[in-house]
């Protein structure tokens, strides 16, 4: 049985993870990663084997608690492991599996993926399967797990997973310990390591952390200035921050974009011009942080979900901050995917085109086109309501549609199916009373700050 069809050679539908605990060694100058993974979960369903994905590391050991005669093949994709008794359905399993090798990016049809060194260190692209170049997983959106990651390397690199840290030297070499308690799809880990300076700072609610190589110091502390305003506007709109931390990565490597991963975002040096000329992408993946990873998605098909939310937050922050409005960006938006091909079904894109940009911003134009028709107050409270009942769960498409007229008491079929399940581009409904709605920042009045360092450089 297919775990997700829109990547039908990943994960096993048969199981459930609860919790991930890795214990990494890693040495830089020459790649190699080895490692044990205890993982340990429920069946869905009976079944007499474990199969996990797992690419291009080598599988040394085997060991199912309970069962020692359970036996494993490795294939260039799957570590399946066969049980000696049929397991039931809510029966629990402790696996514990010893690889090794030197990590690579795999090659898919959405570019390479997953473990990747830099000139000097390491990015870890895991969207949307990527996850199994550096430790065997079920690797689909649907099942989040809770993730303990043990990384041993060379003292002078920092390692940063977007969970608290602690750090203590063990023989000459530096162990960084990471817990990412609340539940995380396996696409959203990552791990980067490199020689970063670190600027400790407070955003919103929470803490934050932003890493980047040291010449990049002054550009950094000018583009970020605004992430403070930035997550306090995210907090009255969509609710409160929904980790223990944000930490933001820079690498001195260039990006083709920035990568996403759970309380974290990553951003390549050609991202940060010192002059907020990408603040977008800054604005986009912090929204991350409620759209796909705390209310993560139950299947690739819905990624609008994601990609829509984020991208309409960009329009949101660019209201509230004083520049042009939602409205006005998604008329410009709206303009412009009228003169493009109209052959995509938003809420079943399909896989290849699930990273298409008319998913991102036609997804954004379907949340732009509801606020007109139900009105910021109901708009708001949506967005709300869906970032606290989904929090650290999964949803669909279909979840969305029922809170929406829930929340707003509009019936919103018609408006959902012409958005997201017609390929033809619907004109944009006017806003209740045939007005433009007032500019946010006549609601948020937020102070633009800076950043300072953290003088006791805390982990």
């Amino acid at each position: 049985m297919i775990a997700d069809d829109y990547t039908p050679h990943s994960g096993d539908s048969s199981l459930r993870v609860s919790t991930y605990h890795l214990e990494l060694d890693y040495k830089a100058s020459t790649n190699r990663l080895s490692g044990t993974a205890l993982i340990r979960g429920r069946f869905r369903r009976p079944s007499r084997s474990i199969s996990l994905d797992l690419v291009g590391l080598a599988v040394t050991k085997v060991k199912v608690a309970g069962d020692s005669r359970a036996t494993f093949t490795q294939s260039d994709r799957k570590v399946k492991i066969a049980l000696s008794a049929e397991r039931e359905r809510g029966d629990e399993f402790e696996v514990s599996i010893s690889y090794a090798g030197s990590p690579r990016p795999r090659r898919t049809r959405w570019g390479t993926l997953g473990w990747e060194e830099l000139e000097d260190g390491v990015l870890v692209a895991s969207q949307p399967i990527g996850a199994a170049t550096w430790f065997p997983c079920n690797d689909v959106p649907a099942d989040k797990a809770q993730h303990t990651v043990v990384l041993t390397t060379d003292p002078l690199y920092t390692v940063a997973t977007g969970a608290p840290a602690t750090r203590r030297l063990v023989k000459g070499r530096s162990e960084w310990t990471f817990t990412q308690a609340a539940p995380m799809a396996t696409y959203l880990s990552t791990v980067q390591i490199g020689r970063y300076a670190r600027t400790d700072v407070r955003l919103g609610s929470t803490a934050g952390i932003i890493l980047y190589p040291p010449l990049l110091q002054d550009r950094v502390a000018r583009d970020f200035a605004d992430l403070d305003a930035m997550m306090r506007t995210y907090e009255t709109l969509f609710g409160a921050y929904p980790f223990d931390r944000y930490t933001v990565v820079v690498t001195p490597d260039e990006l083709e974009i920035p990568l996403e991963a759970q309380a974290m975002g990553i951003f390549g040096a050609n991202h940060i011009d010192g002059e907020g000329g990408l603040e977008r992408l800054i604005a986009h993946e912090l929204a991350h942080q409620w759209f796909g990873n705390s209310v993560g998605l139950a299947r690739w098909r819905d990624i609008w979900l994601n990609e829509g939310f984020a991208c309409y937050a960009e329009w949101i922050w660019s209201e509230a901050s004083g520049g042009p409005t939602a409205h006005s960006k998604a008329l410009a938006h709206h303009g412009r995917l009228a003169t493009e091909a109209q052959d995509l079904v938003i809420s079943d894109p399909g896989p290849d085109a699930m990273f298409d940009d008319r998913v991102y911003k036609r997804g954004a134009l379907t949340l732009h086109a509801l606020r007109q028709t139900v009105g910021d107050e109901s708009f708001f409270e949506l967005l709300r309501a869906w970032t606290r009942r989904f929090a650290h769960a999964t949803a669909k498409t279909q979840d969305f549609i029922a809170l929406a007229e829930d929340v707003s008491g509009v019936a919103l079929t018609g408006l959902f199916q012409a958005w997201l399940e017609q390929k033809a581009l619907p004109s944009l409904p006017p806003a209740p009373g045939a007005h433009e709605p007032a500019p946010l920042t006549e609601v948020i009045l937020l102070p633009r700050g800076g950043i300072s360092d953290d003088p006791e450089g805390r982990l």
